[in-house]
């Protein structure tokens, strides 16, 4: 076995410059430490249309050293406090995916279970555990200008812009030690124990490697046309496969910013409203089984309205599926390449921070890529399909039957085998820790709670109601939340405001360093 002294990553994007950003910050790259290599086309465009991301990307962004400032002038990215879901129960009904887990102070009862036997009243889950929907509903910011980077009272994530971001992180990759090669891969060679020798590109001829990175996105160049591994598909459980997409302007530049993102269900599938600090970006997810394009132009076109009426929305088809080996020999893939679930819950750059984690820490450092492979396929393999089970949830307990969309999502039959176990013991008893594996989950329980009782599922305590004798202080407890969120709403700066105060930032002299146990 050789020592792996050169990585190569082929392509670009948020999957190939996020992947070279944390390795290169991981392995020392620009202290003399594994060089790290990054190979991209001019001629071939990235397919990101807008980001939403899950609250991980803090710590990989500090991580890698980033400036929160920088990252939010340069992106055109504004604070994602949770998922906002218009009409997925029934129509005229929504409820609140918010980031912050349920309030549990020191000493205090457990609230979820004194929410199910009906202690808190009338507000709905998030409501009554949490503040973060109402900082959200008054388009208030989760942060002050005064906190510190990627720190603040409510939990958060971003909306971006992706091409934007792919060329921040291109940049700074590079000043991390990353080689850039703007050349196109025309074919790959094979090493004789069935590994990648090297990548042929038109204009720098063989690009040789001890560990590729694939990140060429749906035509997984090296793992899937090169290497063979095969793609699991999941169309028989997750049923939108296709996505038309357009940029929204505001009507004036002091239009409140949505500091969540707004996905309302239609016949069909769902749109995403994400608003970024510029424009809009908005989606439509479908299913081209239940719909045709022309029909799902029209839904966008209604819930957009006037205001896209000179624009033509960019469609993409979604290849919905994964691969259960991702790393063969010395060739890992990261992002499109090893697999693609719909945006639902922006679970797609949170696989890649994961990947990229998993690669940087696993590191085969020896050569002896095989434990490295196993334990790499095994992980990633389990989160994803953690989140698919997690994206059924959804859909599979709506209670609209006005298309055959939402009735064929109801249908248990379509549910994985470990979601139909999981619903079927929540019946009885709420969802807990213990239902979950901490390392695999990129979701926390709190996440499956919010959409379990957000969609009306029936968790029937009634049984064990003696298990719970402190009602009283419960009832405290939901009062205080109430009251503490009053006061953050006074606290807490408008959401706009925020993102201005950020974009008006001298930029700093120097990246701060980081750790690597902040990713």
């Amino acid at each position: 076995m050789n020592p792996v002294r050169h990585v190569l990553i082929v392509g670009g994007g948020t999957a190939g410059w996020l992947t070279a950003a944390f390795l290169a910050r991981t392995l020392g790259t620009a202290a003399g430490g594994v060089r790290v290599t990054l190979v991209e086309s001019s001629e071939i465009g990235i397919i990101g249309v807008g980001e939403g991301t899950f609250p991980s990307i803090r710590g990989t962004l500090n991580a890698i050293g980033l400036d929160e400032a920088r990252f939010v002038r340069e992106c055109d990215a504004t604070f994602k406090q949770g998922v906002n879901f218009v009409d997925w129960s029934r129509v005229g009904e929504r409820y609140f995916h918010p980031f912050n887990a349920p309030s549990q102070r020191p000493g205090a009862p457990e609230l979820m279970q004194y929410w199910l036997l009906g202690e808190a009243g009338g507000p709905a889950f998030a409501d009554a555990v949490s503040m973060q929907q109402r900082v959200a509903d008054a388009s208030r910011a989760p942060k002050r200008a005064s906190d510190g980077d990627w720190l603040g009272p409510m939990n958060y994530a971003y909306h971006f812009d992706a091409g934007k971001f792919a060329t921040l992180l291109a940049a700074h990759a590079q000043t991390l030690g990353v080689e850039r090669v703007i050349a196109t891969v025309d074919r790959v060679e094979r090493r004789d124990d069935g590994g990648i020798a090297a990548v042929v590109t038109r204009e720098r001829g063989a690009l040789s490697a001890d560990l590729f990175v694939d990140c060429t996105g749906f035509r997984a160049l090296l793992i899937g046309q090169t290497l063979g591994a095969a793609r699991k598909p999941l169309n028989d459980v997750l049923f939108v496969d296709r996505a038309l997409a357009v940029q929204v302007p505001y009507p004036a530049a002091d239009t409140p910013i949505a500091s969540c993102t707004i996905s309302t269900a239609h016949a069909a599938g769902w749109t995403w409203d994400i608003g970024l600090h510029t424009r809009r970006g908005v989606g439509y997810v479908y299913s081209s089984r239940h719909t045709s394009d022309e029909q799902a132009e029209r839904v966008l076109r209604g819930y957009v309205g006037p205001a896209a009426d000179a624009s033509t929305p960019r469609f993409l088809k979604l290849d919905t599926g994964y691969r259960e080996t991702q790393w063969i020999v010395n060739c890992v893939a990261v992002g499109l390449s090893a697999g693609f679930l719909e945006p639902l819950e922006s679970s797609g750059i949170g696989l890649i921070e994961a990947a990229a984690y998993l690669v940087g820490y696993l590191f085969p450092a020896d050569g002896n890529f095989e434990p490295a492979a196993r334990q790499f396929n095994e992980q990633m393999r389990g989160r994803f399909e953690r989140i698919v089970d997690f994206l059924k949830l959804h859909y599979g307990l709506t209670r609209r039957d006005d298309s055959a969309f939402w009735r064929d999502n109801a249908d248990p039959a379509t549910w994985t085998p470990t979601l139909r176990d999981r619903l079927a013991q929540w019946r009885s008893r709420p969802p807990h820790r213990l239902d979950f594996i901490a390392d695999l989950e990129m979701y926390p329980p709190s996440s499956w709670q919010y959409v379990l009782y957000g969609m009306g599922y029936a968790t029937d305590l009634s049984h064990a109601r003696a298990a719970w004798p402190r009602a009283a202080e419960a009832r405290q407890e939901f009062a205080m939340i109430a009251q503490v969120a009053q006061r953050a709403l006074a606290d807490l700066p408008d959401h706009r405001a925020l993102v201005e105060a950020f974009c008006a930032r001298a930029p700093a002299r120097d990246a701060r360093p980081a750790s690597r146990s902040a990713a």
